[in-house]
């Protein structure tokens, strides 16, 4: 057992997803479904075959993690403090997103799209007329960061699940029950129709997020899994290929029966999925070095600058004659390296931008924990 009792497994986890976030949005340059900007040549073939794959659990196990979190965090930190780091740490550098980050996008968007055209400088002044709901929409102020919705979205289930999670305790009774449970709850939920962002509604991300608090953080969760782990494998596999192979041959048609099973097989898949990652990361990733510590600092900055960098390079070359691998090559490649330069040598380095980029452990979130921490007592 770890003498601090800190689960690497789930710092892993987040790193390693935010990677795998890096590349779907790079996928999502060359694939079928709508972005903000779209190369000249689009594929339907292996790419979005991945973009498929990793859509189908990526989001999910960001929220499922983020449950868990919550878990610890609660219990290190008064009530005041946890509201003051999740407006510090995740509401900060969503404003600063929507008001610096997104604009460009929105612009390279609507250029793009022929909805605009003239110069940034010209563009900037209409950013804020109407509301942006979708890519090819008419309104530009994107309100949630576009792809900053993850932190909007985290930081409004942390604030309405706060009083249920002081209410209502955790249990420590763990059964096999919750394996069966879930996927059927997130199947249900998925009826109810919100907000469809990063290929899930908001009421399924909102089922994850309670169930990581309640159930995947608990100990017995981990034992139990491992006892039935070549069930998830083999439903994971299976879900897949069914999943992949169904949607590009034909999406159902919404009030279908076939539509029910589909999303049935979709929700079963990433439910799958989410077993299996805990489980690898658990046998596999339990332990520490320098690449998680630096790669859990550099997460969220990576998370917050990868869409507009790659939206960029995406601009410079959509309308290129390079073949699509170079292409691919070069927006990944290009895209990873400028990044982590602007985190290695600015964002790092100067203050101001860590707590612009929500960096944990900046001097300024740890004045404020401390400040308020002291005036509880």
């Amino acid at each position: 057992m770890k003498k601090d009792n800190r689960q690497y497994d789930l710092d892993w986890i987040r790193v390693l997803a935010t990677l795998a976030v890096f590349l779907y949005h790079c996928s999502m340059f060359f694939n079928p479904f709508p972005w903000h900007v779209k190369n000249n040549q689009l594929d339907s073939g292996g790419i979005l075959a991945f973009s498929l794959f990793a859509g189908s659990w990526l989001m999910p196990i960001f929220i499922a993690v983020s449950g868990i979190s919550v878990v610890y965090t609660l219990q290190k930190r008064t009530t005041r403090v946890y509201i003051r780091e999740r407006l510090v740490r995740l509401g900060v550098p969503l404003l600063f997103g929507v008001v610096f980050l997104t604009p460009p996008q929105v612009y390279i968007e609507r250029i793009t799209h022929n909805q605009f055209n003239g110069s940034f400088v010209d563009f900037f002044p209409h950013y804020f007329d109407g509301l942006y709901l979708s890519i090819g929409g008419t309104g530009n102020f994107a309100f949630f960061g576009l792809h900053l919705w993850y932190l909007l979205v985290l930081l409004v289930f942390s604030f309405l699940t706060l009083p249920l999670f002081k209410e209502i305790g955790r249990k420590d009774k763990f059964g096999l029950i919750h394996f069966i449970l879930l996927p059927i709850l997130l199947f249900l939920v998925g009826v109810i129709k919100t907000v469809s962002l990063g290929g899930w509604d908001l009421v399924f991300y909102f089922a994850i997020f309670i169930y990581g608090y309640y159930f995947l953080s608990n100990e017995a969760f981990k034992p139990a899994l491992q006892k039935t782990i070549k069930i998830h494998f083999s439903i994971a596999m299976i879900t897949s290929i069914v999943f992949i192979v169904w949607f590009m041959r034909a999406i159902p048609k919404p009030g279908a029966i076939s539509n029910v099973i589909f999303f049935a097989v979709h929700s079963l898949n990433c439910w799958s999925w989410l077993l299996c990652i805990f489980f690898l990361a658990d046998k596999y990733l339990s332990f520490s070095n320098r690449f998680l510590k630096y790669g859990s600092e550099a997460s969220m900055p990576f998370y917050v600058l990868h869409q507009p960098v790659i939206v960029l390079f995406g601009y410079l070359i959509y309308d290129l004659s390079w073949p699509m691998p170079v292409k691919l090559i070069f927006l990944v490649s290009a895209s990873f390296v400028v990044i982590m330069l602007c985190y290695q040598f600015i964002i790092k380095r100067v203050p101001v931008l860590r707590f612009l980029f929500g960096i944990k452990g900046s001097s300024v979130v740890k004045k404020s924990a401390t400040v308020t921490t002291i005036a509880s007592r």
